[in-house]
């Protein structure tokens, strides 16, 4: 690690760490990559050369693709300033309360002083030139002592911005986690978290800010134990000055050494043996004692080999630093079981910390070669992406969509069909995230799985089922970007030119001149990225009727560039409506939509998507579309029944159900019991009832689609459909007539059946509208609120939302439930084992301890709390600067939807007074 960075100096107060006659220590940017023309500048790699537009890439093994993830304002943009200015990439270290961020370029970013789009960048750490890197690495050399290219992606941390996190995590091999030292885990921190165990991301924890007051090092460690459920292996602890003083540096527990920040920029750094720290700082060596057989025990209990170690060294301090590593490194990227978080300390702010994180980045998190198999489905099979490369996957999906009867292929015709389809396919891509670019146009962000992209070679979009050809492409440094060939296998790029790409599809390129790829080659797709449901929207309107058409375009390329924006259009006022995850982030979508797109255009003002639900069931309505469509004769029949949907409490869907969907809060059963379905040859379903050409899959979706535009509005208050069952039937005998019985017209039969169904529970005019029997009601955003404030604020925080606000609290510092939104797989083998007790986890003491966490030295005033509380979303609009104003403006909360809930007569009677905009 740090120790294959330095070179022992003869006394530390002398010179800094290096090489005899270095001027610049190497754990900052080796003075002759610096170019003084610039602030930012791309220095030569391994042949790589700006003035020559070509990017010539390490090998996978060297490569790391990472992510900063972090709750709001923990210091993820200032520790990625610090590793880019330390990686030599920029000059000069960037502000994020000056606006010079280089990953924070947004306008609406600078102003606000929070990142809002997820910015890629690569550096390459550590910076060395390529002349010095040719000798082949001794054993025991730590990785960081040779140059690796990193990929690098800085994250929002606001809840507004949650997909942002999502769809960067989805491409991402390893990530740090960045902890205020002062607030300990937050609320956002815990999501994020378990966001990143759903992509069974490998993880390293930053404990930042440790040079402010109220910093407890210490105490968050515990907390990364008992709310991250891991157990924390602490490799650094923070050195205060003469052991109470100020924050000057860390203790190595992986080498023994002690490293010490001069004030300035951070880059000279020195060293301190253990024996030097005795005679200096004689109660910081014990601890790092202390620290080390800590962390020599704790990889013991989980890793046999570091237990062979142990034994052949006896001693917890003669460990080698380098099988240290390699414990580590093996702990963190096993797939079952509760795993060890490695912690590190630091203050990014002050330039202490950074070099050494850097350095766990190459020496702990893993490789592209070593990350999990990428999730892939093809043909209707699921499986890793190594599988398919090998040919196994696509053989188990032609011997699936073989009919069972006897008529299989034989097995060699299978393989030579799945080998050449395997041969034919030349690269495979995620696109996960859409950029509109004033100067270069759409950008399209890519993570290349196999194989290398190529310029001007054909994309396939196996979403889309469309092809585009890629005439540039770009290496991406945050808002400055350079041109190369190619994208290799492992590595992130962008794609300039792309017409029809979205968030989430997948690209792949394949030899030949056909359209499509072979099949079934043309149906692989990569895991999706799931869309949270909106909660918030307002209205869109142009400035006048010329410019509908360019304001449309505009909310296409923002939706483009972000999926979790939803645009409808009211039928009724004929209004455009944009939806979102919250108030920030509907005004970041309003700054972009008439800023940046230059959409003339205005928007109102933000309001809340409520629900509607039925309140009893009704009976069956029968409908018969009979019209041409397009012209041609469209005739076909269904049968809908509607009744109110608990998933919890309702009984299950019959048996002999053609199809259950369950979707947005509401259930769609399909029944069809005199359809005869049998597989046909190639294993699709089949039915001598349906029309020629109309096979069960399309049958099932026809209806289905009906169906949901039916739901999509209520028939009282006009919102959509929640907690709503529809039963729909099919009698060929009725509801099916020969040739004229097309997908278009089943889907408008489903729909008018549903409506007509729908209409049937609206009450008769001057009846209650909340009538047990009749009608439907109003449901409204029910939130998972998560409060961060101190012990003077929480009696009057809890005061306002259990009376003014309506809402219920439901816990006081307890660990922090995750919503019904954030659904997240644990991790293979720990969903039984018990929470972690802190009391066994070591952590340094805190030298601040008693006055932070007791409160007595100041007043009782500083101990942090949290409230967890449900409330609903109405009174949570504007609530930060409500909340602010009780809490002497150190109060912060997230928030995310946990379920809809049906309203009382008296709140629905007011909640429509509002929406209609009458008086009370």
């Amino acid at each position: 690690m740090v120790a294959a960075l330095f070179l022992r100096a003869s006394h530390p107060a002398v010179r800094p760490i290096g090489r005899p006659g270095q001027t610049v220590s190497r754990l900052g940017c080796n003075a002759s990559l610096v170019q003084s023309s610039s602030r930012l500048h791309l220095p030569r790699f391994n042949g790589f050369s700006t003035s020559a537009a070509k990017y010539n890439v390490d090998s996978l093994d060297r490569t790391r693709n990472i992510g900063i993830i972090a709750h709001i304002d923990a210091g993820k943009t200032t520790t990625t300033e610090r590793m880019l200015y330390y990686s030599g990439f920029t000059r000069r270290l960037g502000d994020v309360d000056e606006g010079s961020t280089v990953t924070d370029f947004l306008p609406a970013e600078r102003a606000r002083g929070i990142t809002i789009q997820s910015a890629a960048i690569t550096f390459h750490w550590p910076p060395k030139a390529a002349e010095e890197n040719a000798a082949s690495p001794e054993p025991g050399t730590p990785r960081s002592a040779f140059p690796h290219t990193v990929n690098l992606i800085d994250t929002p941390g606001h809840a507004d911005f949650t997909f942002e996190v999502m769809r960067s995590l989805r491409i991402l091999d390893g990530a740090v986690c960045i902890l205020d030292g002062v607030a300990g885990v937050e609320a956002q921190t815990e999501k994020v978290w378990h966001q990143a165990s759903t992509y069974r991301i490998p993880r390293v924890v930053y404990i930042n800010k440790l040079d402010r007051d109220g910093a407890a090092f210490g105490r968050t460690v515990r907390e990364v134990a008992s709310r991250l459920e891991g157990w924390p292996a602490v490799c650094q602890i923070p050195w205060f000055e003469g052991g109470r003083g100020r924050f000057i540096g860390v203790a190595d527990a992986i080498n023994l050494q002690g490293l010490r920040w001069d004030d300035g920029d951070g880059k000279s750094v020195k060293m301190y043996t253990l024996e030097q720290l005795d005679s200096e700082e004689s109660q910081l060596a014990e601890e790092l004692r202390r620290a080390r057989t800590a962390l020599v025990e704790l990889l013991s209990e989980h890793d046999e080999i570091m237990v062979e170690k142990f034994f052949e060294c006896e001693d917890h301090l003669a460990v080698p630093a380098h099988d240290i590593l390699e414990s580590l490194r093996r702990c963190l990227l096993r797939e079952e079981g509760r795993k060890i978080i490695p912690v590190f300390a630091g203050a990014s702010f002050r330039n202490i910390g950074v070099q050494p994180l850097l350095d766990i980045v190459t020496n702990l998190l893993p490789s592209p070669l070593e990350t999990l198999d990428p999730e892939v489905s093809i043909g209707g099979v699921k499986g890793g992406l190594r599988r398919l490369l090998s040919g196994d996957l696509l053989v188990e999906q032609s011997e699936k969509a073989v009919a069972p009867k006897g008529k299989s292929k034989k097995k060699a015709v299978v393989q030579a069909e799945s080998r050449n389809a395997i041969e034919s396919l030349q690269s495979c891509a995620l696109a996960f995230k859409v950029v509109n670019d004033p100067k270069r146009g759409v950008l399209v962000y890519v993570r290349v799985y196999s194989g290398s992209l190529d310029r001007n070679s054909t994309l396939f979009n196996t979403n889309l089922n469309v092809s585009e050809r890629a005439p540039r492409l770009l290496k991406m440094y945050a808002n400055d970007a350079v041109e190369v060939d190619s994208i290799p296998e492992g590595h992130i790029g962008v794609v300039v030119g792309l017409k029809h790409t979205r968030t989430g599809d997948t690209l792949v390129t394949y030899a030949g001149s056909k359209a499509q790829p072979p099949e079934p080659l043309n149906t692989l797709q990569l895991r999706p990225i799931n869309v949270p449901p909106p909660v918030f929207f307002a209205s869109v309107e142009p400035h006048s009727l010329g410019e509908e058409k360019r304001m449309q375009e505009s909310l296409a390329m923002l939706l483009r560039e972000d999926p979790s924006l939803h645009v409808t259009t009211d039928e009724d006022s004929g209004q455009t409506l944009l939806s979102g995850m919250g108030e920030l982030h509907l005004e970041i979508a309003r700054d972009r939509l008439l800023n940046d797109l230059k959409a003339k255009a205005s928007m109102g003002r933000i309001e809340i998507g409520y629900r509607e639900c039925p309140l009893a069931a009704t009976e069956p309505i029968t409908q018969i579309f009979d019209r041409e469509i397009a012209g041609r004769k469209g005739r076909a029949g269904c049968t809908a029944a509607i009744e109110p949907f608990d998933p919890d409490a309702s009984s299950p869907p019959d048996a002999s159900a053609l199809s259950v969907l369950t979707t947005e809060g509401n259930q769609i059963i399909i029944l069809a019991p005199s359809l005869n379905i049998e597989p046909n040859k190639r294993g699709i379903p089949e039915s001598p009832l349906l029309p020629p050409g109309l096979d069960v899959p399309t049958f099932q979706k026809a209806l289905s689609n009906g169906c949901l535009a039916a739901l999509a509005r209520g028939p009282q208050f006009t919102f959509p459909m929640h907690s709503t069952r529809v039963t729909l039937t099919i009698d060929p005998t009725t509801h099916i007539f020969g040739a004229d019985t097309t997908p278009a017209a089943l889907s408008a039969a489903a729909r008018l059946a549903t409506a007509s169904a729908l209409r049937t529970l609206s009450p008769s005019p001057g009846s209650s509208t909340l009538n047990p029997n009749q009608g439907t009601a109003m449901m409204e955003p029910l939130m998972n609120v998560i409060i961060s404030i101190d012990e003077a604020s929480l009696g009057a925080v809890v005061h306002d939302i259990s009376s003014s606000r309506g809402g219920h609290i439901v816990s006081l510092d307890e660990e922090i439930p995750l919503s019904a939104t954030d659904l997240v797989s644990a991790p293979q083998g720990t969903e039984d084992l018990p929470p972690i007790d802190p009391s066994k986890v070591y952590a340094p003491p805190d030298p601040f301890e008693t006055a932070t966490l007791s409160g007595t030295e100041m007043g009782g005033s500083t101990r942090a709390r949290t409230i967890t509380a449900k409330v609903p979303l109405k009174e949570m609009v504007g609530y930060l600067k409500h909340l602010r104003s009780l809490s002497a403006g150190r109060g912060t909360f997230v928030m995310g939807v946990d379920r809809f809930e049906r309203m009382s007569a008296q709140r629905q009677k007011g909640v429509l007074a509002e929406v209609r905009g009458e008086m009370l």
